[in-house]
């Protein structure tokens, strides 16, 4: 009778381990995710170091996935090598150079929180496909283009108008931040890179679902989504491929990301380490 006590808290006991390892490494994968496309360096660093997984490898991402790939096509990304594959099992249908996060940091300011500009390591998924993506630059994109130039930032809400010297003011009419003149005129502000709205010293932030806080041919010709703002995407600047200077996302050159985007079908795994 005690033996078989015994016997069966030694079951429960494992079970109850084996479980509770599950579970951790689901929350990791959870956790890591939602920490990293939320911008929370320093819990994510913490529990990166809990679990010891600081460093990634291929044979980690893989053998923490949630079911392998098996027979259907897969893309594996080296950060480190600036490179991804499209395999099937060990056949490699396609391959290309790419860019990856920069890893630099960039301080959000009070608080003293920051946004580092990392690609996310581990499984993602291929969630949609665009052709001719608009990039919608989050607020670290103005907080950046304020620092390199010693400006302030300044968030515009609809409703409101932002005083100029000369009379004027911006505000926005419809989906368009414009220069309401003092005679009445409304003129709408280019949306471009490079060409922020800039008032009394401050870069103004765009609301979302204004056309100036969408940016045309940044992420070139398409775009294959990966979820909470990361993706596969083509550029305007091919010379920075095989480098780590993007703010995460997965550079190609237009030509490859075409290449990707007509063999690639939505659901597709990537593995990235």
């Amino acid at each position: 009778m005690a033996w078989g006590l015994i016997a069966a808290v030694l079951l429960l006991l494992g079970v109850s381990s084996a479980l509770l390892a599950n579970t951790v490494d689901v929350r990791y994968r959870r956790d890591v995710t939602r920490m990293v496309f939320n911008d929370n360096l320093e819990v994510l660093e913490d529990v990166k170091r809990s679990v010891g997984a600081v460093e990634d490898t291929l044979s980690q991402v893989l053998s923490s996935s949630a079911e392998a790939p098996g027979d259907r096509p897969y893309i594996v990304v080296s950060i480190e090598d600036h490179r991804l594959w499209y395999k099937q099992g060990d056949q490699v249908l396609f391959t290309t150079q790419v860019a990856t996060g920069s890893g630099k940091v960039l301080e959000k300011g009070a608080g003293g929180s920051q946004w580092k500009f990392e690609t996310p390591r581990g499984r993602l998924v291929v969630q949609e496909k665009e052709t001719d993506p608009a990039w919608v630059p989050p607020d670290w994109h103005f907080v950046e283009i304020a620092s390199k130039k010693g400006l302030g930032v300044r968030h515009l809400s609809r409703g409101e108008s932002v005083p100029l010297a000369d009379g004027s003011a911006i505000t926005v009419v419809g989906n368009d931040v414009v220069k309401r003149t003092a005679d009445g005129r409304i003129i709408p502000f280019e949306a471009k890179e490079g060409r922020e709205i800039v008032a009394s010293g401050n870069i103004i932030v765009p609301p979302y679902g204004t056309n100036q806080r969408k940016y045309l041919g940044v992420l070139g010709t398409h775009r294959l989504k990966l979820g909470d703002g990361y993706a596969l995407h083509g550029t305007d600047k091919p010379s920075s491929i095989g480098q780590s200077v993007s703010h995460g996302c997965i550079r190609l050159r237009n030509e490859d990301i075409e290449t990707l985007y007509q063999m690639v079908p939505i659901g597709t795994v990537v593995y990235v380490y």
